[in-house]
């Protein structure tokens, strides 16, 4: 299951599908779970802002609540960081398997890799808040009091 990290950066020879199969379910079961933290405690940093909690007056999220968020997604994107790699040296090892050469797994991986910055450029500006009061699109979400104008 680890051996590709062992090969860390061999691009050089062959790997079985079983090699490829079992880090990949390595790689899917540490991400589901990096995402299953990162979501229960969005889900919590929700209910603080909606102020649906124990104590609706507040309306804050705890301070500690935004630092764990962040160590998690900034601990989340290393993992996927260190496996860009060993991923980019078993695909190329597969190919070699296949007969076909390495470069041409490398492009398809970079590939990969270059069409997830604009997704991850994406979700780091819906993390930013608006502005406040009102703009030219309209007036500010927050400072409705009416769920339902929100969503009319």
């Amino acid at each position: 299951m680890l051996l590709p990290l062992r090969r860390y950066a061999d691009f050089s020879g062959r790997s079985r599908r079983r090699e490829f199969w079992m880090f990949f379910l390595f790689q899917f079961l540490i991400h589901i779970a990096f995402f299953a933290i990162f979501f229960l405690l969005g889900q919590t940093m929700f209910a603080a802002a909606t102020g649906i909690t124990l104590d609706p007056e507040s309306r804050q999220v705890p301070p500690i609540n935004v630092i764990i968020v962040m160590i998690f997604m900034a601990i989340w994107g290393l993992f996927w960081l260190a496996m860009l790699i060993p991923n980019a040296a078993l695909v190329t090892r597969r190919f070699h398997d296949q007969g076909v050469p390495g470069f041409v797994g490398i492009l398809l991986y970079i590939g990969t890799v270059i069409f997830t910055l604009p997704g991850l450029a994406i979700l780091i500006f819906m993390c930013f808040g608006g502005k406040k009061g009102d703009n030219k699109y309209g007036r500010d979400p927050k400072m409705t009091e009416n769920v339902g104008d929100i969503f009319s």
